[in-house]
This record gives C-alpha cells, sequence and structure tokens, in this order.
C-alpha cells in the first residue's frame, strides 16, 4: 500500500475523540521512551528535554496521521491493511523527527533509543486502540444479534482458501460462529487460524457436526484429487447439515475468495482438477488493445473464450454466431454482466463468404478464436452433408477471410476426437486441422488446440444425467466400460488463450494438446451424480446401458501415432511435433469434391472422401 495524502472529515465528531486520543498517546509514548530509557527515574535534566521535545513530537505526529488519512478509516472495521498503513506513517513520523533534531540540535545530549522505543509504543498503542474498537464493536454485534440468525460453521481445508474464508466469518460474528476446521494433515491438528483451532480430520467430521450443533459445513480445499473430493462429499453427506464448496480459482474471475461465492458441491469438483496457472503477460501482449474476432461466440467453448478475453481488455471483440438467441445472450452478457460495450455481433453463417469477407475487411481484427462447428456425434452420424458444410467448408471460409485480410494469429478450437476417427465430426475437426497447417506460413500464424470433453456444455452428458436423476431415473449410459476426457469449460478456455500466446514462438501450424489428467469412466461419473443429488445408485437411482451410439467408439485419444508429442513451458500443455501438412491445392480439390457430396447429400460418397482425406479415419459399425 502506497502512502497516499488523505484529509479527513472535520464535521465528524469521531474525529476530534480520536485525534485528542492520538495525542494523549503520543505525550504517553514519549514519556515512556524516556521512562525506559532511565529506568524509570528520569534525571531533571532529561526531564526538560522531554517537555522541550513534546511539543514538536506532538506537531509532527499529528500532521502526519492527519495528512496520511488515519482519520478517515471506521475504526471498527480495522483490518490488517489498516496495521500495515500504520507501520509505514508512524515510520515516516519517525525518521521526519529524527531528521528535524539532527538538523535542530545535532543530537546533542538527546540519547538515539529514545526515538527507536518512542516509535515502537507509538505503533503499538495507535494500533491497540484501533483494534480494541474493532473487537469491542465485534462483541456487541455479537451479543446483540439473535442466536438463532447466527449459523455455526465447520470449515473443512487449511490452505489459503480455508483461511480467507474463515477470517471472513471470524469478522462476521451476528451471522457466524466458526467452530474451526478439519484437515487430514496430523501435523496440523491443534494449531489455530484466525483464533480457531484445527479440530482433526474429516473422519471426525459427524461426531463434531453433533457436539457442536453445527448447522453448515464450508469446504476450502485449493488442491485436492478426485478421490479425496470423493470422501470429502460422502463424509459431509453422512452428518444431514448442508454442505457448500468455495469454487476452484479457475471459476473466479476476479480473484476473490469470499462466503459469497461459495456453492452446491457439483461433479466438476469430483474431477480434482488443479487450478489453472496463467502467463497473463503473454496473454496480454497480444490482447490487450487489440480487435479479437470469436466465431461460433454463443456455444459452450465460444462463450466462455468471449468472457476470458475481456479480462484481458482488448479494444473491440466481433461476435459471430449463425444462432440468433445465443449472439444475444452473448451481447446482453458482455454489455450488461461484464459492463464491456466494444462489441460488434454478426449474426451469420461462417459458410457465407461475402459475410465473412466484408466482416474481416471491416474490423481487421489481429487474432481469430475459431469455435464455432458442429460437435454432436450420432447428429453427425445421421447428417454428415452437414459436417463438410459447417465444420470444414466454414472453417476454410473463414481462414482464406483471415488470411486476406492480414490476421496475425488464428486459433482452431479441435478435439480428441480428430484422433484416429471413427465418426464423421472428428473426421471433419482433422480436416479442418489439415487446412489449417496447410495455410501457415502465409502471413497469419495457425495454430489448432486440442482438448476432450468439457463438463458443463451444451453436448456434455452431465445436464443429460442430472435430468434423468431429477425425474427419479433410469439413468443412461452407453457402456458400461467407455470412458472420455473431462475439464471444466473455464479451465479449456483459459488454457486456449495461453496456447494462443506460444505460437510466436514456434513455426507456424502447430496442434496444441491440453493436459486432460486421466480419463473418467462414464458409469462411474453417473454414480457420482447420484451420490451427490443424495440418492444412491443402483437403488434409488437405476442405471442402463443402452449400446455405443452411432459413431461412438469406447476410448478416447488425444495423439495418433506419429505425431511426437513435446512438453511446453505450461505444465498443462502439449506440443504435437509432427511434419505431416497437406498441400494446399490437393488438400483444396478433395474438399470441393466434399462440398459437391454434400450438395448432392450422400453420406457414402462423403465417408468415402474423408477416408482417403484421413486414412486414419475409421468408420464405426455401430
Amino acid at each position: 500500500m502506497k502512502l497516499k495524502p488523505s484529509l479527513p472529515n472535520f464535521r465528524n465528531a469521531n474525529f476530534y475523540v480520536m485525534f485528542l486520543a492520538d495525542l494523549v498517546i503520543f505525550t504517553l509514548a514519549l514519556f515512556m521512551a524516556y521512562s525506559f530509557r532511565f529506568d524509570f527515574d528520569i534525571p531533571p535534566d532529561f526531564f526538560h528535554q522531554f517537555t522541550g521535545l513534546l511539543k514538536y513530537v506532538l506537531i509532527f505526529k499529528s500532521v502526519v496521521f492527519v495528512t496520511f488519512g488515519l482519520y478517515r478509516g471506521m475504526w471498527r472495521y480495522t483490518s490488517l491493511d489498516d496495521y500495515w498503513k500504520m507501520l509505514r506513517v508512524t515510520t515516516l513520523q519517525n525518521l521526519l523527527l529524527i531528521s528535524f533534531v539532527v538538523l535542530r540540535f545535532s543530537f546533542a545530549g538527546v540519547p538515539r533509543s529514545i526515538f527507536v522505543i518512542d516509535w515502537i509504543l507509538t505503533l503499538v498503542l495507535c494500533s491497540g486502540v484501533r483494534l480494541s474498537i474493532r473487537a469491542f464493536y465485534a462483541q456487541a454485534e455479537s451479543m446483540t444479534a439473535p442466536s438463532a440468525e447466527r449459523k455455526t460453521i465447520l470449515v473443512v481445508g487449511t490452505g489459503s482458501l480455508a483461511e480467507k474464508i474463515g477470517r471472513e466469518l471470524v469478522g462476521n460474528p451476528a451471522q457466524y460462529t466458526l467452530v474451526g476446521f478439519l484437515d487430514e494433515d496430523p501435523g496440523k491438528r491443534g494449531r489455530t487460524i484466525h483464533g480457531k483451532p484445527v479440530l482433526g480430520n474429516i473422519a471426525l467430521m459427524k461426531t463434531l457436526v453433533e457436539r457442536d450443533e453445527v448447522d453448515e459445513i464450508f469446504i476450502a480445499v485449493s488442491r485436492a484429487s478426485g478421490e479425496e473430493m470423493r470422501l470429502i462429499a460422502e463424509a459431509c453427506k453422512t452428518t444431514g447439515v448442508p454442505f457448500k464448496i468455495l469454487p476452484a480459482m479457475t471459476e473466479i474471475m476476479d480473484g476473490k475468495v469470499g462466503i459469497k461465492a461459495l456453492r452446491d458441491v457439483d461433479y466438476l469438483d469430483l474431477l480434482g482438477r488443479s487450478p489453472v496457472t496463467l502467463d497473463t503477460d503473454r496473454i496480454l501482449a497480444y490482447l490487450s488493445g487489440q480487435t479479437v474476432l470469436v466465431t461460433g461466440c454463443g456455444g459452450s467453448i465460444g462463450s466462455e473464450l468471449c468472457r476470458q478475453i475481456v479480462r484481458f481488455k482488448p479494444s473491440h471483440i466481433v461476435l459471430v454466431d449463425s444462432s440468433e438467441y445465443n449472439l444475444y445472450q452473448m451481447q446482453m452478457e458482455l454489455h450488461h454482466g461484464l459492463g464491456f460495450t466494444g462489441y460488434t455481433t454478426v449474426l451469420g453463417s461462417i459458410t457465407d463468404t461475402d459475410l465473412m469477407t466484408r466482416t474481416f475487411a471491416a474490423h481487421t481484427p489481429s487474432t481469430v478464436f475459431h469455435a464455432a462447428a458442429y460437435k454432436h456425434v450420432p447428429m453427425l452420424e445421421r447428417n454428415p452433408w452437414q459436417a463438410v458444410r459447417n465444420n470444414i467448408l466454414g472453417s476454410q471460409t473463414i481462414m482464406h477471410a483471415a488470411v486476406e485480410s492480414g490476421v496475425e494469429r488464428f486459433v482452431v478450437v479441435s478435439t480428441d476426437k480428430a484422433v484416429r476417427p471413427t465418426n464423421v465430426m472428428g473426421a471433419s475437426k482433422r480436416v479442418t486441422e489439415l487446412l489449417m497447417q496447410s495455410l501457415h506460413g502465409r502471413g497469419t500464424r495457425f495454430m489448432a488446440v486440442r482438448f476432450g470433453n468439457v463438463v458443463g456444455s451444451s453436448g456434455s452428458v452431465v445436464p443429460l444425467f442430472r435430468r434423468q436423476i431429477e425425474t427419479g431415473g433410469p439413468v443412461t449410459v452407453t457402456h458400461p466400460d467407455v470412458t472420455r476426457y473431462f475439464m471444466s469449460i473455464s479451465e479449456a478456455s483459459q488454457l486456449i488463450l495461453q496456447a494462443g500466446s506460444m505460437g510466436e514462438t514456434g513455426t507456424g501450424g502447430e496442434i496444441f494438446v491440453l493436459d486432460m489428467g486421466v480419463p473418467v469412466k462414464i458409469a462411474d461419473m453417473a454414480r457420482d451424480l447420484i451420490r451427490l443429488s443424495g440418492k444412491k445408485p443402483d437403488v434409488d437411482i437405476q442405471i442402463i446401458f443402452t449400446g455405443l451410439r452411432e459413431g461412438e467408439k469406447l476410448f478416447e485419444e488425444l495423439i495418433t501415432e506419429g505425431e511426437g508429442i513435446v512438453r511446453t513451458e505450461h505444465e498443462k500443455i502439449l506440443v504435437l511435433g509432427t511434419d505431416c501438412c497437406a498441400d494446399q491445392q490437393t488438400l483444396s480439390k478433395e474438399v470441393d469434391a466434399l462440398v459437391k457430396a454434400s450438395e448432392d447429400y450422400d453420406g457414402t460418397a462423403i465417408r468415402s472422401l474423408l477416408m482417403r482425406l484421413v486414412p486414419e479415419y475409421t468408420p464405426s459399425d455401430n
């Protein structure tokens, strides 16, 4: 905190009360400094020196306190920030006083230790008075608030998140009574955070809830595996009291942590995904003050990309979407939710060459995030021509428009289904990657980001499972062994932005792969969601297996044979070292043939052409 001059409100009576109290403290601190120096027997000459120096001390200290705003605070809310400000101000006033004494008296006959003792006593006494005022009001609020309105809270965790939530609970005694903290580390038992003890591990949770009549449990665990979160959630359920979780930092945009951020535990918490660390300087370097275009801006990934981009202060965002409703929703959220008005909405398809050319020419974006795509596997198996028109032709159209308008950076949002695809959707996204690689080196730096499923997206199974659970089941799973990679929408979007900053160091045409962690069995996911709803799987809610759908495979992959994967400087981003780049002319001819087949609604021809373009594509028999 920097010291800035700030005058008090002289019409406030409390100012004069505190000002007079500080004058008394300044006098007492100097007198006690002399007393300590001379073992409480001040010689007459030095007592005379004390009385002569006192008027200067009172003037210097009171002027500095007034000038730097130590009378502007509401002392009932004294905080650690106020203490640090007090430390800085008392240090400054002491240095000014010493400088004056040196210039005026040359330290002749003045004990040096007086100033050190006086500074310490001034800091301790002034801070103590203000802290006492806060303690008085806190106790008064606690005594006057009806006990029925106060909630008794138990906090799980002892890390930074738990410390912040504990501080807020202790600071609101009228609303909350904090019992203490739980942690699995036995070495922390008996220690305190903000005066409240670490009571033990989660095995004691039910006992403590019953003993202390706990009303609610707050989970504030910074880093935990999926299995650890499941154990915590199960322990909370056995108590029978409500429990909430503090979201991971990836979900807290502004970095604020507090009671208002608490929410119900959901499946994403059980995945145990660790928070994303971003190199914000690199992202700012290519987004701040720039025009950014986002296709598919109203979709799951596109909309989250827009929210994240706003954090990095672009000058303008061009929002492109073919859905009027989605585009309107994104516009309203940016304008009214995030307070960002530097946007343009473009309603239309990315396959519209004239519209895309005009849009790029009018706004000349420096960066494009291409998130527009059809991605529902069974739907595109039944309508393969739409995969060609939207995913392939649309991508080619917008890539050519980007090159012609001089876009600096083009990021394609890809998918793990492009790896050894067994469906039209995955094959169409692999062709998109090939188009991206064929165009690099023409002035625009192209790159793709490949990742798996995102929890809560429009195509995710989680919303479906929740609806099925709400209606009493059954929950439908395609196959008992089917597994998928999962991450949160916010995590995926942040890593896409980070990968976009890494394209500077490569040769162009890179495919970045996000570290998806450990794949999850969909059947296990269904059981976890049933438990989170307070029911027992296979008892209260049945799980039935319906068989793999068209184009689906049991296991998803993030890389394929021949793609050498290399770590980047970011722990969660890898890059594929592939030398395979399709010839642009050959690729264009094949795409033209695909477009012609789509115009004829010829699914057989489309699959045949995709197999020629993507040799690893093997259509599923499902």
